[in-house]
This record gives structure tokens, C-alpha cells and sequence, in this order.
């Protein structure tokens, strides 16, 4: 069976894809989203093995969904979309597919039979398109300016202004705020790579938001310890001394 999540702001958009694919008895419905934010959550909890994800979605398009996920957890994405520009966009992403609205059963059909040979190439050509699709998924949205982390057993946006400090811990990423931390499952290179160059990283399990560094003071060997502007006061390796010191200027 291929677990199947349904994601669009429209009632009867999600009415007509959740009767379509109701038909073939290898699909499983797994749940039904009506935005973004509630899509990241289900997908999280629920880990489908495929989404229908509408890109123009309030709050939260689509694509933003798409680059808060790490590839090698990401489920197989379709791109559902009423806008030819975004429809583009999606064939870009090099997703598995892409709906254009209005479509009909026949094209759903052949979403269906892409969908089942990407699964069954997981280490291939479905991995290739995962990756294909969040890496393109963060060009067209540019770095993230929000970041999704866990408030208990939801989801919420925060800016990414407001982090100070990243540090990895085996396959976590603990995020450091002035009023909380959060931990999420996700590698330090790849949230590096969605949040772009307002960090920097200062030791290999250890990331700094640029803007939050309050003073530098040389240890020894090339070491030096950095002091935030929240008061946190960390260890930077030599190694990474000279990006650090190029961002800032120094």
C-alpha cells in the first residue's frame, strides 16, 4: 500500500482527490491538510509515503513546506497548483509530478503509475527526486526566513532572526532562542543550508547567527571563544576562524 496525504485549502479540491484516489486498492489515505502548517505536522507524525501538495496555500504556500523537509525523510512530492507560473515551477522542482487544476481522472492516473515507479526505486530515482525537489524547493523560496520547530505537540513558525545559536547532537539540532530551545530532527548541514548565510558555522556540531555575535577573544593554537549577545559563550575551532572572520568583516 502507498500511504497517501492530501494537502489543499479547498474543500472540494480535496473532495475530488480524496475520491479519485480512493479507487485503486494500493492507495491509502492517510489524512487530509487545509494549509501549510498542519501539512509540516502531518507529515511528521503520519510519515507518508507520498503528499499532494498545493502550492498556493495561506500562511504557508506549498513550496514553503517543501524546503522546511530533509531529504532523507522527506516523503515522494506532487505539486498541485491552479497557476501555470507555479505549475512551472513544480516541473522544475523535478518532483515526482505536478496537477495542474483542473485536472481530470486520466492525469491523475499517470501521476499515480510515476508515483509507484519512484517508490519502487527508493534508493534511485525516488531518492534523486526528493532531493531535487527540496533543494529547488529552497532556491525558488530564497533562505528561510521562518523555521518550523516543535511547541509541544504542535508545530509553530518562528523567525529565523531570533535563533541564536545551532548545535548538532547525533541526528538532533538543538535551536537556541533568548526564550526557548527547541530540538528538531534534522542534520546541522541541512538547516544550514535552508537558513543560508546568516549563519555561520564555528565548530563542526556548533552554528551562530551572524548578527548575534557580541565580541571574539583569541584562546590558543587559533581556538577563540565567542560571546553572544544573549550571553552565551562558546568555542570556536581554528578551522572555522576564517569564515567567521570574512562575514564579519575582521
Amino acid at each position: 500500500m502507498m500511504r497517501v496525504l492530501i494537502v489543499d485549502d479547498e474543500a472540494p479540491a480535496r473532495d475530488k482527490l480524496r475520491r479519485w484516489l480512493a479507487e485503486p486498492a494500493d492507495i491509502a489515505i492517510v489524512g487530509e491538510c487545509a494549509d501549510g502548517l498542519e501539512a509540516a505536522a502531518s507529515i511528521a507524525q503520519l510519515q507518508p509515503d507520498a503528499v499532494f501538495l498545493d502550492i498556493q496555500m495561506p500562511g504557508m504556500s506549498g513550496l514553503e513546506v517543501a524546503a522546511q523537509l530533509e531529504a532523507a525523510q522527506a516523503p515522494l512530492l506532487v505539486f498541485v497548483t491552479a497557476y501555470d507560473e507555479h505549475a512551472i515551477k513544480a516541473f522544475d522542482l523535478n518532483a515526482v509530478d505536478y496537477l495542474l487544476k483542473p485536472y481530470d481522472k486520466d492525469r491523475l492516473l499517470k501521476t499515480l503509475q510515476r508515483l509507484r515507479a519512484r517508490r519502487g526505486d527508493v534508493a534511485g530515482a525516488g531518492a534523486s527526486a526528493q532531493e531535487s525537489a527540496i533543494r529547488t524547493a529552497r532556491e525558488q523560496t530564497g533562505a528561510s526566513g521562518r523555521l518550523l520547530v516543535p511547541q509541544g505537540e504542535q508545530l509553530q513558525l518562528i523567525d529565523a532572526s531570533s535563533i541564536h545559536w545551532l548545535q548538532a547532537d547525533d541526528n538532533y539540532v538543538h535551536v537556541h532562542t533568548a526564550q526557548a530551545r527547541y530540538m528538531l530532527r534534522r542534520t546541522l548541514s541541512d538547516l544550514l543550508l535552508q537558513l543560508g548565510e546568516r549563519f555561520v558555522r564555528i565548530h563542526k556540531s556548533v552554528a551562530v547567527n551572524i548578527a548575534e555575535v557580541r565580541s571574539l577573544s583569541p584562546l590558543f593554537k587559533g581556538d577563540h571563544e565567542v560571546v553572544l549577545r544573549g550571553g552565551a559563550v562558546l568555542r570556536m575551532s581554528r578551522r572555522y576562524k576564517e569564515e567567521l572572520f570574512g562575514k564579519m568583516g575582521h
